[in-house]
């Protein structure tokens, strides 16, 4: 079950306005810096804490495995459109 459930909203700029809700229960500030992950039509954002790149890029890796080398250019130009 969820901690918090909150909305936010997009700018113009694409800029995200996080509920101060959910800002408070993860004590974000002003400057901190935050991770987004995409999985299908999911978003995670998550708290960057003094990770290291490999723990910050792992989700990355991850998701490399799953292409496969061959749907590289089909991606590429289907990215690209």
């Amino acid at each position: 079950m969820a901690e918090a459930i909150d909305i936010g909203t997009i700018s113009v700029r694409g800029q995200i306005a996080i509920p101060s809700t959910i800002r408070e229960k993860m004590h974000l500030r002003e400057g901190e810096r935050i991770l987004f992950l995409l999985e299908g039509d999911s978003l995670l954002i998550k708290k960057v804490e003094s990770l290291s790149w490999k723990e910050i890029t792992k989700p990355l890796r991850e998701a490399k495995k799953k292409i496969k080398e061959r749907e590289v250019s089909d991606l590429v130009h289907k990215l690209r459109k």
